[in-house]
């Protein structure tokens, strides 16, 4: 806005002559002083609900010096209290439960746990779910308290560390492929038996195979033949009387049939408990054919 003022001033001639001053007054006048005012009252309007939902933000979160919530934040990491749901993955170098509590993972689908390399490669993993639970890795390792090795698996094999290992199922334990082992005991009060269904059940050693019973009988059932073979050594049945209940009994023959009996034989004893046979005649022959 601008507004004239006139000033009267006397010139050489002694006359008097109007001079006229313009002055620039600077300001916002009529609506746009309005707008300017509304404005204003919006950007303050603006501002204080800003802080009010920020307040109320840190009050529903549990904002504090320490943390937030639950969740605390120290030199060592995060500590976090109670129940949390993960609703995306969680990446983690370690994670420990209190220690008067346990560690509980849970989730309605499974639980998935992913070591993986330098180059983000997934190396080992172990996924359990509702109706089973898989792993794999280049070795499994189970290590007690004490830091000794209970069961170890890889590519070349499986070993269990302790002293025993101990299967409890009633249908025992299932063997596709050979067992290697020192002692194979049934638990107390409880019989052993080693079946094969439909194949063969060999027991092999350098040093020999020992089998028994200290409170029972020992008892080797097949449907053909059983055959005990020694390529370099003795069979010795050692036992207070052995019998041989079911032997065949050969019937009586005549003279006229004599020439029949070189195909027969007896079985002899030597004192050692030696067995031999010698051929058979009218009378026993163990004497004239001893081989002690």
């Amino acid at each position: 806005m601008v507004r004239e003022q006139y000033l009267t001033t006397t010139d050489e001639s002694g006359s008097l002559a109007p001079v006229t001053e313009y002055l620039y007054m600077i300001g916002i006048y009529g609506w746009r002083k309005r707008c300017l005012y509304m404005f204003v009252l919006l950007l303050l309007i603006i501002l204080v609900v800003n802080f009010a939902l920020t307040i109320w933000i840190l009050r529903v979160m549990w904002f504090n010096t320490e943390g937030m919530g639950y969740l605390q934040v120290n030199a060592d990491g995060l500590r976090l209290e109670g129940e949390s749901d993960f609703l995306f993955p969680l990446y983690a170098q370690e994670i420990d439960s209190r220690e008067d509590s346990a560690l509980l993972v849970h989730s309605s689908e499974n639980v998935t746990l992913n070591a993986r390399n330098a180059n983000g490669d997934v190396t080992g993993s172990v996924s359990v779910g509702p109706s089973q639970a898989e792993g794999f890795g280049q070795h499994f390792n189970i290590s007690s308290n004490h830091d000794e090795n209970l069961f170890y698996a890889d590519a070349n094999g499986a070993v269990v560390g302790k002293g025993k290992l101990r299967v409890t199922g009633p249908e025992g334990a299932f063997f596709e492929h050979s067992v290697r082992t020192p002692l194979v005991k049934a638990v107390l009060n409880k019989e052993l038996r080693l079946e094969s269904p439909t194949r063969s059940l060999s027991m092999n050693a350098p040093k020999g195979v020992h089998v028994k019973a200290l409170a029972g009988n020992v008892d080797v059932t097949a449907h053909f033949d059983i055959q005990l073979h020694s390529t370099a050594g003795l069979l010795i049945l050692d036992a207070e009387s052995v019998r041989l209940p079911t032997l065949p009994v050969g019937e009586a023959r005549t003279s006229g049939t004599s020439q029949n009996m070189y195909n027969l034989y007896e079985v002899c004893v030597c004192p050692s408990g030696k067995f031999f046979i010698s051929r058979a005649g009218v009378s026993s022959t163990c004497g004239e054919n001893q081989d002690c």
